[in-house]
């Protein structure tokens, strides 16, 4: 069989493929950026470090300065929009032909979503309940999508399939529930004119769906320039902005499966019919219009929305990610530890992320579950279930984020950002080894006597 010639870049380029292609990846790399801003953060570069972060930026024009904002401002409102964009696109998808499709394989993982939101703000305000402090109430009610999956899939085979799609349909729900929260709570005085000419331009881009506009470039324009802009002007967090132009993105195909491949055939053997001259290095100009006619025919067959997800998806993971989490996780180790406690906010944030979300999470699907409403998905256990729970607990990302809306005193954020490290760490720890402990929902070998169950 025929195959191609391997070239010297591949040798360098294929082994960081694979590793982009591995869903555990992701995780990894966000942990060596939460190193790193924590070394940079207690390094003698640590005045720098901020110092670069606080830097404006802006665009000038005759007199007047337009858009002037922090780095840190520009990274939370600029790169975190296109994380939300793909966060808005997998939801989405999720919704038009995946776990959350159907009303009773959605009602499950939305269910204790909602159970792992509403108990940890709860539990926050039980310890916070009025003045400046009150505000980080949303900050427990995260879950960190990147790092709760990269654990999950460092177990590898032991874990089925079932409680990954579970735990990855749980956070989706999470993050559009947070996005909405940052939306309505966290926003400034809003602008009822910059708001109508955003939702007038989401307005047209729905139209050109409905119209079968699929060219990525519309969308992109009038999502970035136009609505993205408006909503940063508006007063309402623009993260909101890309998950609603998400939304608007086509999801379906222009030819169906049968004429795709049929017409796929048809160019292959009309290619293979042209005559070439052996040993020839370009293709004939009839070729290259097959092969135009092929490529224009895959666009026709693939949904813009998932070649959007792909194509950004790397994108996200491996630089949006790491870059927020650079200039949000760093800080100074040299405090005092009794400061700490000067407010509740870390036992707020920590019990809420780790009593709340367990609690939460566990205690709905229970709940439902003795009324018979719904069941387990297959190959799910409820040592999986308590497992899952502990990852939801890992709300780094996210948590961090919302961190930064809620507080602008510095030792608030350094005490919420604790309280996030604190939780993580042992949600994350704890998660792993229940979930180690079984394997694919069955006793290990070496362990007859005890029940996963």
């Amino acid at each position: 069989m025929p195959h191609s010639k391997k070239s010297p870049i591949d040798t360098i380029t294929k082994p960081i493929q694979r590793f982009i292609d591995r869903e555990k990846s992701g995780g990894i790399i966000l942990a060596i950026s939460v190193v790193l801003a924590l070394i940079l953060a207690n390094s003698p570069w640590s005045e720098d470090y901020h110092s670069i972060l606080n830097n404006k930026l802006g665009f000038e024009w005759g007199n007047s300065i337009y858009f002037k904002y922090s780095l840190h401002q520009w990274i939370s409102d600029g790169l975190m929009a296109i994380f939300f964009f793909v966060v808005g696109l997998e939801l989405k998808r999720e919704i038009v032909g995946g776990e959350l499709s159907h009303f009773k394989k959605a009602l499950l993982p939305i269910s204790a979503a909602l159970g792992g939101i509403i108990l940890p703000a709860c539990i926050y305000l039980l310890f916070n309940p009025f003045g400046e402090v009150s505000k980080g109430w949303g900050i427990p009610m995260a879950t960190d999508i990147a790092f709760a999956l990269g654990v999950l899939h460092l177990l590898g085979n032991r874990i089925p399939l079932s409680v990954k799609v579970f735990l990855t349909a749980l956070a989706i729900v999470d993050d559009l529930c947070a996005i909405l929260v940052i939306g309505v709570f966290y926003t400034a005085d809003i602008s009822v004119v910059y708001l109508s000419v955003a939702f007038g331009i989401l307005l047209v881009m729905y139209t050109g769906n409905r119209m079968g506009v699929r060219n990525i470039i519309f969308y992109s324009i009038l999502g970035i320039g136009g609505m993205w802009t408006a909503f940063l002007l508006s007063g309402i967090h623009a993260t909101l902005a890309a998950v609603l132009a998400a939304f608007v993105i086509p999801a379906n195909v222009k030819i169906k499966e049968q004429v795709f491949i049929t017409k796929l055939q048809n160019s292959l053997n009309m290619f293979s019919r042209i005559d070439r001259e052996e040993n020839q290095p370009t293709l004939t100009v009839k070729q290259l219009h097959v092969l135009e006619d092929m490529s224009s025919t895959i666009v026709d067959a693939s949904p813009p929305l998932q070649r959007l997800e792909r194509a950004m998806h790397p994108l996200v993971t491996f630089l949006i990610i790491p870059i927020f989490a650079l200039a949000n996780a760093g800080f100074s180790f040299d405090i005092d530890v009794r400061s700490l406690f000067d407010s509740n906010i870390v036992v707020g944030v920590a019990a809420g992320l780790l009593a709340g979300k367990v609690v939460g999470i566990v205690g709905i699907t229970l709940l439902l579950l003795k009324l018979k409403v719904v069941r387990l998905p297959d190959g799910m256990n409820r040592r999986n279930l308590v497992g899952v729970s502990f990852l939801a607990a890992i709300g780094f990302t996210m948590s961090l984020f919302i961190t930064s809306l809620a507080f602008t005193n510095d030792e608030f954020i350094i005490q919420a950002k604790t309280g996030i490290f604190l939780a993580s760490v042992i949600g994350g720890l704890v998660g792993y080894i229940i979930l180690f402990r079984c394997r694919n929902g069955k006793v290990p070998h070496h362990t007859k006597k005890r029940t996963c169950e």
